[in-house]
């Protein structure tokens, strides 16, 4: 780990089967704290590459929880988190309005980490359990195409690192990694991420982590999120391919809004905004959740354009297909915690 440090430090990028040894050092309950915060801000002073990240998440996911996924083409949505915007759960939101489209999603999140309320605080406030078993993740993935994994629950040996970053208080190579670090193995996944000079080599992490088809975003005003503010950057993966490009909200009929008007706030308010959404009431949060759960439909090949993706959501939502499957979600666990 010293070796490996040095070579950080010196401003060379690791190998992937480097990082992985480094990997393993952090998980090793031996491994001196002040070593590991070295090696986090060295990696954070010299920039991270697609091979650190990679290794990282190969050795995070191989000591998670393992889950066995009831059939392919399962996706994600969930964003690095940190861009300062206090925007609602969007991702969450849009989650749900994925399954109601039809679409298997294993919602991977925490509690807040730089927002007021993150997808644990608010789904917990809705009734839904944080700790899910492996078959009961698989259960629910069956039964109603959505199943939520909370982070310190289906990573238990991450812990120690915790601490480290806790303490540094600075963002890290951990900042970045949290999405890509689903247990479930994953065919396709959007990922938003507030730095963009990243989009890439995010991507290239993705494809090389075996992801068939995902976009990779940056919102308008540097969101984790696709944003109606403005322009938004995007590398869109396609069978290995990437292919970087920019979309407005007027590209697929959305209307512009300033991202000051979907801020949220605690998991009371932030669920109300959600169940708003997902109840069919017209808002500027229905059109932001249409724009990320439409880029999302279009990541996974349900539709075949952003426009199309868009008209998949509004009728998920509409249906009443959406808040279906949070209903469901809701009765799961209380019928778990009343057996």
């Amino acid at each position: 780990m010293k070796k490996i440090l040095q070579k950080v430090q010196s401003g060379v990028h690791l190998t992937e089967s480097e990082m992985m040894t480094a990997s393993e050092a952090l998980f090793n309950e031996e491994t001196d704290n002040g070593l590991i915060k070295e090696f986090l801000l060295a990696l954070k002073e010299k920039g991270e590459t697609a091979d650190e990240i990679v290794g990282l998440v190969k050795v995070i996911r191989k000591h998670a929880l393992q889950i066995d996924a009831p059939f392919e083409n399962i996706m994600d949505n969930c964003g690095t988190g940190g861009d300062g915007s206090q925007s609602f759960n969007i991702s969450t939101c849009s989650a749900f309005v994925i399954a109601g489209a039809g679409v298997p999603i294993a919602k991977h999140g925490n509690r807040s980490i730089s927002s007021k309320t993150g997808s644990a605080d608010v789904l917990e406030h809705l009734g839904v359990r944080l700790n899910f078993s492996q078959s009961e993740v698989s259960d629910l993935l069956a039964k109603n195409k959505i199943a939520f994994l909370f982070a310190p629950h289906v990573h238990p040996g991450i812990k120690k690192v915790m601490t480290a970053r806790k303490e540094l208080g600075v963002p890290t190579i951990f900042n970045l990694i949290g999405p890509l670090t689903n247990p479930v193995d994953l065919d396709t996944q959007i990922v938003g991420i507030y730095r963009r000079e990243m989009l890439s080599t995010m991507a290239e992490a993705l494809v090389r982590l075996g992801r068939k088809r995902g976009i990779v975003l940056s919102g308008a005003g540097h969101m984790d999120e696709a944003s109606l503010e403005g322009e938004n950057y995007l590398a869109v993966i396609d069978n290995g391919q990437i292919n970087e490009i920019t979309l407005k909200p007027e590209e697929v009929g959305l209307a512009p809004v300033s991202n000051e008007k979907i801020k949220g706030g605690d998991s009371i308010q932030n669920a109300r905004i959600l169940q708003s959404v997902l109840t069919g009431e017209k808002s500027v949060y229905r059109d932001t959740v249409l724009l990320n759960a439409g880029l999302a439909l279009y990541a996974h090949g349900t539709a075949s354009s952003m426009k199309e993706g868009i008209e998949l959501a509004a009728k998920s939502i509409d249906s009443g297909s959406a808040l279906e499957r949070l209903n469901q979600l809701i009765s799961f666990s209380k019928q778990k915690e009343l057996a």
